[in-house]
C-alpha cells in the first residue's frame, strides 16, 4: 500500500504536468490505482518464489522487472485516456526514472524493517541458532 501511494501520487503529478491537464493527472492516476495493485500483487508472488539472495542483487533485478511491467501499464493507460500514443510514451518515460529512484528506496526501507518476510526471519534465527551450538 505504501508504494501504491508513492507510486500513483508520482504518476498523478507527471500525466498532469506532461498533459497540461489535472484531469487528466487524476484519471490516469487514478486508473493506475486498481491496475498497478493487481500488477503488483502477482508481480511480488513470483519474486516471493525466487531463490536470489544477495538483497541487493534481488532489488535490482526486482527493481527493473516492475518498471518493465509498470511503465508499460502507464504507457498503454496514457494513450487510451489521453488518445494521445505520444501522451502516454512521454508518461511512461519520465516514469521510467522518477520510479526506478523511488521503488528501489522503498524496496531498501521496507526490506530493512523485515515486514512479510516469515521465511528470512526464520533462516536468520535457525542460523544463528546453528552458530550458538557450534561455539
Amino acid at each position: 500500500m505504501t508504494w501504491r501511494i508513492i507510486g500513483t501520487l508520482d504518476t498523478f503529478l507527471l500525466s498532469w504536468f506532461i498533459s497540461n491537464d489535472v484531469s487528466m493527472g487524476f484519471l490516469i492516476g487514478g486508473f493506475e490505482l486498481v491496475t498497478k495493485m493487481l500488477l503488483y500483487y502477482v508481480h511480488e508472488r513470483v519474486w516471493f518464489k525466487s531463490k536470489i539472495k544477495s538483497s541487493n542483487r534481488r532489488h535490482i533485478f526486482k527493481t527493473f522487472s516492475w518498471r518493465a511491467v509498470g511503465t508499460l501499464d502507464t504507457i498503454i493507460l496514457g494513450w487510451i485516456i489521453t488518445g494521445n500514443p505520444i501522451t502516454g510514451l512521454k508518461i511512461g518515460g519520465a516514469e521510467v526514472i522518477t520510479k526506478m529512484v523511488l521503488y528501489f528506496a522503498h524496496e531498501k526501507l521496507w526490506y530493512r524493517i523485515d515486514f512479510g518476510l516469515n521465511q528470512r526471519n526464520e533462516r536468520k534465527r535457525l542460523s544463528n541458532l546453528k552458530n550458538t551450538k557450534e561455539v
